[in-house]
């Protein structure tokens, strides 16, 4: 797969990848995380404006995955990542993450920041193994603070949740 900045007529594809990509929470009893809204299109045309929505393209350069991401505190937070599942487990998304970690360099951040479900197989265990570390509260930013109060606030914290950190050199 090809990865590229998102088109503007493509968003709404991401919202259809993120409601596919929602569907696999429903057998692990996660329904409200299934049926939960994807970003809005203006959310997401925030983002390709500011070159950091990002798509992993099919052979006729359809979109199959996308990440959205913004800096925080010195790294690049990835604010989400979906694939669709029919492209699942053929490494789309950690193609997406070095992607992402390939900008985040370019412009001297230091690192990949994200929240995730802690106990979700293809959330943190997959982050995980590829490199990510699990952050102790203590070395939570202020920028990641904010954002998992959001999440909070959101509702999110009915499952258990993590920040997590990999380096971009």
């Amino acid at each position: 797969m090809r990865i590229r900045r998102a088109a503007p007529d493509e968003l709404p594809a991401l919202q259809d990848i993120e409601r596919a990509a929602g569907d696999p929470f429903r057998e692990l009893g996660m329904a409200d995380i299934a049926d939960d809204e994807p970003p809005a299109l203006d959310l997401l045309d925030g983002y390709r404006r500011a070159g950091r929505a990002w798509v992993a393209v099919d052979e006729e350069d359809r979109p199959r995955a996308y990440l959205i991401a913004e800096p925080v505190d010195g790294a690049l937070h990835i604010e989400q990542i979906s694939v669709h599942p029919d492209a699942a487990r053929r490494g789309v998304g950690r193609t997406l993450l070095a992607y992402a970690a390939d900008r985040a360099r370019e412009e001297g951040l230091t690192g990949l920041t994200l929240t995730t479900f802690a106990q979700v197989p293809w959330n943190a265990p997959y982050y995980l193994r590829i490199g990510f570390r699990v952050l102790e509260e203590t070395e939570l930013t202020p920028g990641l603070r904010t954002i998992r109060a959001a999440e909070a606030g959101h509702g999110l914290d009915r499952w258990p949740r993590v920040c997590m950190r990999r380096a971009t050199t």
